[in-house]
């Protein structure tokens, strides 16, 4: 069901985990299946330094969210901000189509995340 690299970012996800002195978090639940992801950020000079996440969910959610940070670190928080839920999953290889709302829920706890940033900042991000 699942294709090679879906597999290892389920089986060794990146960057998994909490920053306890986050610049910015943001967190999305899909209320179809029930999938929490919580991300964090760490922020120096507008580039994202340092990126953890937590996801509660199938494969596919972990997966995401795992390649999300690995695309999202070192960007500009206005480069992140950019990565698309679609890009999520080519970056996997593809999801299955009943499993696409994974990579959803991994690209808007990025945005959420730094929507927060923006926000405590007071810096306009619209």
């Amino acid at each position: 069901m699942y294709n090679e690299t879906v597999m290892d970012h389920f089986s060794n996800p990146r960057n998994v985990g909490v920053i306890e002195d986050a610049d910015a978090v943001g967190e999305v639940g899909s209320p179809s299946c029930g999938d929490t992801t919580k991300v964090f950020l760490k922020v120096k000079d507008g580039k994202i330094v340092d990126i953890k996440f937590q996801t509660l969910g199938c494969a596919a959610a972990i997966a995401s969210s795992s390649m999300l940070t690995e695309m999202a670190k070192g960007k500009t928080l206005e480069e992140a901000m950019k990565i698309t839920r679609d890009e999520v999953a080519e970056s996997l290889g593809g999801l299955p189509e009943k499993k696409l709302h994974c990579s959803n829920l991994a690209a808007d706890a990025l945005r959420k995340a730094i929507e927060n940033y923006y926000n405590k900042h007071k810096i306009d991000w619209v």
